[in-house]
């Protein structure tokens, strides 16, 4: 899910092509081995306009998607379909291990980084990062037609993937890789104009590689951004960042896991 969709059942594609199948499909395997009642699935294919046949033709998309199902398993019958995709009292269960999913083992291995950043063990926190972020294919569910709750879900696990990739980069940076940062952060900070914490990652990374003259004017060009954009200046964190490197603040230019970038940016 984390890209365009696709499940497997018995190394056979099983991911449904028409789109309201495709859609509810997505929503109980985002709640892999949870049940999802009928009215979340409602809201998700029609929003708050259901037809008056809503469930009919829900039950209609669960048995397509079923169907699927019933082909990978070399079943000649929907029976041990059932048993996979189950009706449960007021809704539906993909009953599947969710550590099947790539949602499942990118949490996990983003936790586990986690873990390891706050125990100091920078080089384990850094790998097990990328190792989250490599699951991504693209957009999460990107070729999916998304309703109201396959939004929220997606929303989430898209911000969720930024907030890994900033504490990769911290990770990094925390590690001294910062030369080796800067074309990252430069496409980063073009693709999130306005996300300062990547601005002051970017800016301490130049600082770093001795290059102060484009860490003062990324300050410059973020302000410009904010101001336009929204008519506030950078906060008062990204301030204190552009005078310690204005000062010369020797502790700018150290890394290592005593000295996260928040410390630097006054927090």
């Amino acid at each position: 899910m984390l890209g365009p969709l696709v499940a497997h059942e018995n190394a056979i594609p099983i991911t449904p092509i028409a789109r309201k199948p495709r859609q509810v499909f997505s929503l109980l395997a985002l709640h892999a081995g949870s049940v999802v009642k009928v009215p979340a699935l409602v809201e998700e294919l029609w929003r708050t306009q259901p037809p008056a046949s809503a469930l009919t033709t829900l039950q209609t998309y669960i048995l397509q998607v079923r169907r699927g199902i019933t082909v990978a398993l070399g079943a000649t019958h929907n029976g041990p379909a059932k048993d996979v995709l189950r009706t449960c009292y007021g809704g539906y269960l993909l009953d599947i291990d969710p550590a099947s999913t790539d949602v499942y083992a990118y949490e996990r291995l983003a936790e586990e980084g986690k873990q390891s950043f706050e125990r100091g063990d920078l080089e384990s926190a850094s790998s097990l990062y990328r190792e989250a972020l490599g699951l991504w294919r693209g957009d999460a569910l990107v070729d999916v037609h998304a309703g109201m709750r396959i939004d929220m879900e997606v929303a989430r696990l898209e911000e969720s993937r930024l907030g890994v990739l900033e504490a990769r980069v911290e990770t990094d940076l925390r590690l001294g890789r910062h030369a080796s940062l800067l074309p990252e952060l430069s496409a980063l900070t073009t693709r999130h104009p306005m996300h300062e914490n990547l601005w002051a990652q970017f800016m301490i990374a130049l600082h770093r590689s001795g290059r102060t003259s484009q860490a003062l004017e990324c300050f410059i060009r973020l302000r410009k951004t904010l101001v336009s954009e929204l008519g506030v200046e950078p906060s008062a964190r990204l301030q204190h960042l552009q005078h310690a490197i204005l000062r010369a603040d020797p502790g700018i230019d150290r890394s290592g896991p005593e000295l996260p970038t928040t410390a630097l940016l006054g927090a």
